[in-house]
């Protein structure tokens, strides 16, 4: 029984990487977006919304801390498609109730930038690290 505990222990270790954004990303949604669901109607008649600006750039910085964390332990990649996973996952969780059937163009558009974002960022905090310590270059994939 303990040889198998190891084991499912090791597994859960290796997939941390992946799962920590891809579990926060979703949960960040949710607190920063979920809850946020009416159309703000101008004065001119106009709608916005219906996210505003700080809520996003609150989801953003929240999604930092698991990118960083990922990345920080060599796991580039992962952060990149965990964080990517999580929140195209709570678009269209979000958003799948639209009618018209254009909220699929709106998750893609989600998905191509929380890959670009995310493969941003973590470029720039492998790098900040590696400049910090002096070690070794940041490799995108699985260390070996």
């Amino acid at each position: 029984m303990r040889k198998g505990a190891g084991k499912a222990k090791r597994i859960v270790l290796r997939a941390l990487p992946v799962l920590a954004p891809a579990v926060v990303a979703p949960l960040a949604w949710a607190g920063w977006l979920g809850w946020d669901q009416q159309r703000d109607v101008q004065a001119d008649g106009t709608t916005t919304g219906p996210y505003q600006a700080w809520q996003v750039i609150g989801l953003v910085l929240t999604q930092l801390a698991p990118v960083y964390w990922a990345t920080a332990r060599r796991h580039p990649l992962a952060a990149v498609l965990g964080t990517s996973a999580g929140l195209t996952a709570a678009a269209y969780y979000d958003w799948s109730d639209d009618a018209s059937g254009l909220f699929v163009i709106g998750v893609g558009l989600v998905t191509l930038g929380s890959l670009a974002a995310t493969a941003a960022a973590t470029g720039v905090i492998g790098f900040a690290r590696h400049a910090r310590t002096g070690g070794e270059p940041p490799r995108v994939g699985h260390p070996s």
